[in-house]
């Protein structure tokens, strides 16, 4: 329990252990949420670091100048050999060109896209978790200091309680609040990451189809 004598402003000062013991019962499902981010943003940076060294923009290329010459085989090939996910989706699409090239490329697009998508529903959950387990905390502490007041006696007696819990509510917040504000810069950095690559995806999408579309006008005329 903190004592009476102790100044408020100290709590800016404490410890990690300490802010943890005084910040009340609502510091355990925040640290939880915490734990939870901190293990997704550790998996999804060395996920995006292992894609960024995966990308070849030339294979890609390469392929799209295979498909305009009618090398749907040597566009295949290249595309194997890399593992760029851009050359995947082109290589599955492809690969079922017979069947449904616009379908394929969808398909093959979402089960990219959804890697990216990974942990983002998580880190979401935990921004708006943090925040109200803060706030709630506040609230509880605020309760246990009402409750000091309200008790009665000797209030130099009752000063520990009411310190107790202004220093719950403060703690509970302040580490809610910071989770939070922490958590949003990778939520934002991995939202844009997901957008970067589908504007890629739609970019060899559309490249393609105006390969495909360019070949069949030279067709039919």
């Amino acid at each position: 329990m903190i004592t009476a004598h102790m100044p408020l402003a100290f709590l800016m000062n404490m410890t990690p252990m300490e802010l943890f013991k005084y910040g009340g019962p609502i510091m355990w499902p925040i640290l939880l949420t915490s734990l939870l981010s901190l293990t997704v943003v550790i998996e999804r940076v060395i996920f995006i670091i292992r894609e960024n060294s995966q990308r070849d923009q030339a294979a890609i290329e390469q392929m799209l100048e295979k498909v305009e010459s009618r090398d749907i085989e040597g566009a295949m090939e290249i595309g194997r050999k890399t593992k760029d996910f851009v050359a995947r989706i082109l290589v599955y699409a492809l690969s079922h060109r017979e069947h449904s090239l616009a379908n394929a490329f969808v398909r093959a697009s979402n089960q990219e896209l959804n890697r990216y998508k990974q942990g983002l529903t998580i880190l979401d959950t935990v921004i708006t978790a943090s925040l109200l387990l803060g706030l709630l905390g506040t609230v509880t502490g605020m309760m246990e200091t009402f409750g000091a007041l309200g008790a009665g006696g000797d209030i130099a007696a009752n000063a520990a309680r009411v310190m107790a819990g202004v220093g719950e509510a403060l703690i509970a917040v302040m580490t809610g609040l910071a989770i939070t504000i922490i958590t949003l810069v990778p939520f934002n950095y991995l939202n844009a990451r997901m957008e970067e690559a589908r504007h890629e995806v739609e970019d060899a999408s559309n490249s393609l189809e105006i390969i495909i579309n360019k070949q069949e006008s030279t067709v039919r005329s």
